[in-house]
């Protein structure tokens, strides 16, 4: 990005402007808060992953071996709930979002750092109710609370909806705030055509964030109400109808699934323009398409439906909808690809993690095509081939764009280099990992084997082996991460303010930044992505 910052490395990086707890804990610097969201979105992904291992043990072969049917139920709820709510929703928005979307528009901060602050500590509020239903009565009904088994059964249904409630409205909050920032506090010169994709991506996701969020508040405590006195919302006994919670909460998880997916997709058009040295092809077009993906998702949730009872014509138009959101997320795709055509592209760990994405996303958006069509999904609906689909798209994307963005960005946010030989055999057993791990059970599920099921016959049983031995790698690959991160924080070589050659703002600032991020406001004369 051609742009007249005038910075200096004088100022005082904001990881030393401020020394002790407390100054972390008070801080209303964007840079830190993104930083406590980092500190706390990885921890619940450890809790996340080892919730994922032990269904995978379980699974390994027939029979109860580690967990009873009532332990499987609890873990599984809690491996959904944890990493749907408190990794992969706020994951790249609030750790990444907060700490770039400023600098990236030239900003010192976001609109409103106090409200920022305020968004992670009612986030820990939520996240740690749930957590604390560990220690009571826990909670068997999976993360979708589906009704009627979520209001007769004796677990901690009040407290965890309670939970995620409190942890909706910090989603709502930082909406808010991203919108505003973008609006309102870009720098001189800097026009919406001339923002990074990362940016756009996050104002359409903070799109979804104001405007579907409020509608599984709603829900969340239509559902309290109806268990704490007996209202006939939900359930049919007093004249409610389970079916409308579906409705209601698809309304909202569905649109949900761009919060966690559109974030990605910013990162990943940084990461392949900035290492295939080459302007973006059809910046308009993807900037776009993420609007058109955010709009089109509040008309999709009927797909989830189909088996419900619901109209044919209902299904048929769900079915025409769902296939119609594959057309802004294939121009994204295309696009990264004609950016890669006869680019200078340099196979460094961030890059394999944007090309490991749109390997898996690929994946994963072909198979969500096939789910759209009634006659195939009424086959594979509740099976394995619809975990597989999910965990394509959300951690095949989200968590690999999430992993190419921090080797991506790292430099800038600690001032060190890492060591790329081990940053990229952590790309390689994570994505040989989880395509061990979840591609089986595309055919798994092709077989009729259930979701969710405690147990399974001995037909499965080859391919669950080969799918648990696949979870193995994976947290090979992450915890080999944690200790590739932590080398480079304690003893990695100080890192140039552009290590990449990347042209968006804060490549063209110390690494890491001051506490203003900029010394002198930049004037903005090109658009990001200005390769020659």
């Amino acid at each position: 990005m051609s742009a007249s910052t005038h910075t200096s490395t004088s100022g005082v990086n904001y990881i030393n402007e401020f020394k002790g707890i407390k100054s972390w804990l008070t801080s209303l610097d964007h840079k830190r808060i993104g930083l406590l969201y980092m500190i706390s979105v990885l921890t619940y992904f450890l809790f996340g992953g080892i919730m994922a291992l032990l269904l995978r043990l379980e699974l390994f072969k027939p029979g109860a071996d580690y967990l009873t049917a009532d332990q499987y139920n609890q873990v599984l709820t809690y491996h959904g709930a944890v990493m749907v709510f408190m990794v992969i929703i706020p994951g790249i928005p609030a750790i990444l979002g907060n700490f770039f979307l400023p600098i990236h528009i030239g900003a010192k901060d976001v609109a409103f750092p106090r409200l920022n602050l305020a968004s992670w500590y009612i986030f820990m509020a939520g996240s740690l109710l749930a957590v604390s239903t560990l220690f009571t009565s826990k909670i068997d009904t999976g993360w979708t609370f589906y009704t009627p088994y979520s209001i007769k059964t004796g677990t901690a249904v009040i407290t965890m909806v309670l939970a995620a409630f409190i942890m909706g409205m910090s989603s709502i909050l930082t909406g808010l705030n991203f919108i505003v920032t973008t609006h309102k506090l870009r720098a001189p010169g800097m026009t919406m055509h001339r923002i990074p994709l990362f940016v756009w991506a996050l104002y359409s996701t903070a799109i979804l964030q104001v405007l579907a969020t409020p509608v599984l508040a709603i829900t969340l405590l239509l559902l309290v109400v109806e268990r704490a006195f007996g209202v006939g919302v939900f359930n049919p006994e007093l004249g409610g109808d389970p079916v409308l919670f579906q409705h209601f909460f698809w309304f909202y998880s569905h649109p949900a699934v761009y919060i966690m997916i559109l974030p990605a997709m910013g990162v990943i058009s940084e990461l392949i323009t900035a290492f295939s040295r080459k302007v973006i092809f059809g910046y308009t077009a993807i900037a776009y398409s993420s609007i058109g993906i955010a709009a089109v998702s509040f008309f999709v949730w009927g797909h989830h439906m189909f088996v419900s009872g619901q109209s044919e014509i209902a299904g048929v138009l769900f079915s025409f909808l769902t296939m119609l959101v594959g057309v802004p997320t294939a121009i994204k795709m295309f696009n990264w690809l004609a950016t890669l055509y006869k680019g200078s592209i340099s196979f460094q760990s961030p890059m394999l993690f944007a090309l490991g994405f749109m390997f898996l996303f690929a994946i994963g958006g072909v198979t969500g095509i096939m789910l759209a069509v009634l006659g195939v999904d009424v086959h594979f609906h509740d099976t394995y081939f619809v975990v597989a689909h999910f965990h394509y798209v959300m951690v095949g994307g989200t968590l690999m764009a999430l992993m190419g963005g921090f080797y991506y960005w790292f430099p800038k946010m600690f001032g060190k280099m890492y060591n790329e030989s081990l940053a990229q055999l952590t790309f390689a057993l994570i994505f040989v990992g989880f395509n061990v791990t979840f591609f089986p059970q595309f055919i798994l599920g092709s077989m009729g084997m259930p979701r969710r099921y405690f147990d399974y016959i001995p037909a499965y049983h080859s391919l669950n082996s080969i799918s648990t031995v696949g979870s193995w790698f994976i947290a090979s690959g992450f915890f080999l991460s944690v200790y590739v991160f932590a080398q480079g924080l304690r003893s990695g070589a100080k890192a140039p303010a552009n290590p990449w050659g990347a042209k968006t703002l804060e490549w063209q600032i110390p690494s890491p930044p001051i506490h203003t991020n900029f010394e002198v406001e930049p004037i903005i004369k090109a658009g990001p992505y200005e390769y020659r």
